[in-house]
């Protein structure tokens, strides 16, 4: 756990958007003393209540102008379809100065849709925790999500080095490893770690529920490990997952269109029963599985140190 800081990094956080990744910003900055005002907006009222009753904030906002005034960093933590609305809705009401970055796992488009919207003197340094939960909601959160986990900051050439230190001390304090990575490279990277195996996920699971000869009941009733976690995946929020795939469309079809290569590889191999084929295969991948494992991203545990109770692990 890292120290709680003497000095606050920043006198006024805003936070845009109060689910379960601004849920958990919000008690992490609040538990490492990061910021003096938590200030949080959302155009939900059950999560402005809920953020009210968690006392997630100093102050929760209905109207996101007023949760980013004055505010030295503003972070958007909402569905990356609504990112050009409220960058529109807010930009007039940044200071000069302000740090403006985000949550979301497509890079290009959030420098697309926020970055024509910030007035001069406003620093654009968008960023991305990878970490989350299938779960949603301010109650979701909790201050420990980022301990451990990687946050990839992608701020175009050009943007001031001040402003991209304080993202990447913001989210160091928080137990984060940060990297910075040019923004295309970010979103061909995670549409193979991360959205075409939610795509496959959301997927099997899909085939599973349509299949006539196979009831609901036998499908949940007989569900094996892989299953199982291919449903943890696929029960991740709908809204997120589908703007994932509109504004990173380009990055997924093009390794959507090497899995279906290899996968039609595979399906080959089992119809000629290649068997040194597929252990090759299964030897390989057995072997990044190890390697995610020694790099501390994932635990050797059974059932991967998953309880029944416990919360999944799906990263966007």
């Amino acid at each position: 756990m890292n120290a709680v800081f003497n000095r606050p990094l920043f006198d006024r956080l805003a936070i845009i958007g109060i689910g379960l990744i601004g849920s958990s910003i919000a008690r992490a900055a609040r538990e490492h003393g990061l910021a003096k005002h938590i200030a949080i907006a959302d155009a939900n009222e059950a999560h402005r209540r809920q953020a009210q009753e968690l006392q997630l904030g100093d102050s929760v906002h209905t109207d996101a102008a007023e949760a980013v005034k004055d505010a030295d960093l503003v972070l958007l933590c909402v569905p990356l379809g609504a990112n050009a609305a409220v960058a529109a809705h807010i930009g007039a009401a940044l200071k000069k100065g302000a740090i403006v970055s985000d949550v979301g796992s497509c890079k290009q488009a959030v420098i697309r849709d926020v970055a024509p919207h910030l007035p001069p003197g406003v620093h654009l340094v968008p960023g991305h925790p990878v970490a989350g939960t299938e779960h949603s909601g301010p109650k979701a959160g909790f201050a420990t999500l980022f301990q451990n986990r990687w946050c990839i900051l992608t701020p175009e050439a050009g943007t001031d080095a001040r402003a991209v230190e304080k993202v990447k001390a913001f989210w160091a304090a928080i137990g984060s490893k940060v990297e910075i990575m040019e923004p295309r490279h970010h979103d061909l990277v995670l549409a193979i770690t991360s959205h075409v195996p939610h795509l496959i996920a959301y997927n099997i699971v899909g085939t599973a529920d349509d299949l006539e000869t196979v009831t609901e009941s036998e499908v949940i009733k007989y569900s094996a490990g892989g299953f199982r976690d291919f449903t943890r995946i696929a029960a991740s929020d709908p809204t997120m997952w589908r703007d994932v795939f509109l504004n990173n469309k380009e990055a997924v079809l093009e390794m959507l269109g090497r899995f279906t290569e290899d996968l039609i590889a595979l399906q080959r191999a089992i119809r000629w029963g290649e068997g040194d084929t597929l252990f090759d295969l299964f030897t390989r991948t057995r072997a990044i599985r190890r390697a995610i494992i020694d790099a501390g991203q994932e635990t050797a545990a059974p059932d991967f140190g998953r309880s029944p109770a416990a919360k999944g692990d799906t990263q966007a």
